[in-house]
Parts: structure tokens; sequence; C-alpha cells
């Protein structure tokens, strides 16, 4: 009889749960592996700004600077290779992949459903709408701090690394034109890429925020989306 009671307590305390598959395989790879890279890049683009003190010894044995911008040129690589084969996936994926390079800026209630998204995150509105890929306020700031951020550093990054390659090295002849354009002043293109980073960064805490935040208020998953594909509706 008690065993019948628990059952019928736990029928009524159900929720049902939906799944429906958003994030293919490869958006997932890239998310993962553009996770690692920023983080190196962040890292390394820090030292490389602000360089460690001298280490005392002969210099054949250490090479500790020259590893971190070893380390720094690779993951620039690997970010911007990333970058664009996720524009080809945005391509030939389904439409959650295109999310966050298309805004569909002219539509009215898109604008209202940002807003309504902005009050929620205020703690302003006690319900979140639900939303199979990312959330109008979510796809407004991974195309701003994200895509338009991504084509930043890129441009600015290259830039830098053409500098160093030298006047005529195919880095140089490609990207440049950016430090002309920024005033022709390499240290500002310097100090702008680095700016750049802390943007970044303070665009990742504010991301990881929302999406542990989502995952619990919202009753529905982002953080195991990335890793299965599947968005659960726990409601």
């Amino acid at each position: 009889m008690l065993a019948q009671q628990d059952a019928h307590e736990a029928e009524r305390n159900a929720r049902l749960v939906k799944a429906v598959y958003v994030y293919e395989a490869p958006l997932r790879l890239w998310h993962w592996v553009n996770a690692l890279a920023i983080t190196v890049l962040a890292i390394t683009g820090y030292f490389i700004g602000k360089p460690l003190p001298s280490i005392a010894g002969d210099t054949s044995a250490q090479y500790v600077m020259g590893w971190i911008r070893f380390l720094h040129f690779a993951a620039a690589y690997i970010f911007a290779i990333g970058f664009l084969g996720r524009i080809y996936w945005a391509i030939v994926g389904n439409h959650h992949a295109r999310q966050i390079f298309i805004l569909p800026i002219f539509n009215r209630n898109w604008w209202g459903e940002v807003l309504y998204e902005l009050r929620w995150y205020l703690f302003l509105v006690k319900e979140p709408n639900k939303y199979v890929g990312h959330n109008p306020m979510a796809q407004l700031m991974m195309f701003l701090f994200f895509t338009v951020g991504a084509v930043y550093m890129i441009l600015t990054g290259f830039a830098l690394y053409g500098e160093g390659l030298g006047a005529g090295s195919w880095a140089d002849q490609m990207f440049g034109w950016v430090i002309w354009v920024l005033g022709g002043n390499s240290l500002q293109v310097h100090n702008m890429h680095r700016l750049g980073m802390w943007v970044t960064l303070c665009f990742i805490i504010v991301h990881i925020y929302a999406a542990i935040r989502e995952d619990i208020m919202s009753r529905q998953s982002l953080i195991s989306t990335m890793v299965s594909g599947w968005r659960m509706f726990k409601d």
C-alpha cells in the first residue's frame, strides 16, 4: 500500500522531459576546440604583452618566451582555420548553425524578444521563454562579441604576425593593410588587439554564467546540449 502511494506521489511530481536535436557534431567539436584555442591565446597573449622576468642561465637552454610565442601563433592558426570551418558549417549545417551569423534585425518581434530576455536576465520577469536554439539575446551577444569579435581579433592579430614575419610575407600581404587602416601605428594595433582580448574574456565570463544560470533557472539544458547536441526541456 505504501509503495503504491509512493508511486502515485512520484507520478504527480513527475515532469515531462522533451528532447530536440539542435547542435550537430561538427559544430560541437568546433565549440570545444575553439574554447581551448581561446584559452591558450589569452594566456600566452597576456605574457607576450607583459613578458616574464629574465631567467638566469644560458639563453640557449631557456627559450621560454619563444615557446609562449609559438603556442600563441599555433592557437591563432587553429582559431582562424576553425572560424573559416564554422562559416562553412553555417552554410551546410542546420539552421541553428547560422544563428550567430545572421540576425533578423528587421523583425520587430525579434527585438521585442531580445528586450524580454534582457528583463529575464535582470530578474525583472518570473518566467523565461523557451527556444530550441539560441535565445534572441544570446544570438545578439554571440554575433557582436564572438562573430564580429573573432573577425576583429583575426585581422589585428595576423596583421601583427605579418609585421613579425617581415615585409612581403604572405601575412603582410594579406593583412598588412590593417595596420595602415588603424592609423599606421604598430603599437596602437598591439594595444587594440590586447583590448580585444580583455573584451573577449569579459564576454566569456558572462557567457559561462548565463549558460549555468539558464541550465538551472529556465528548465532547459545548455551545457549538456553542447556535449550531446540534444536540448532538454524539463517542464
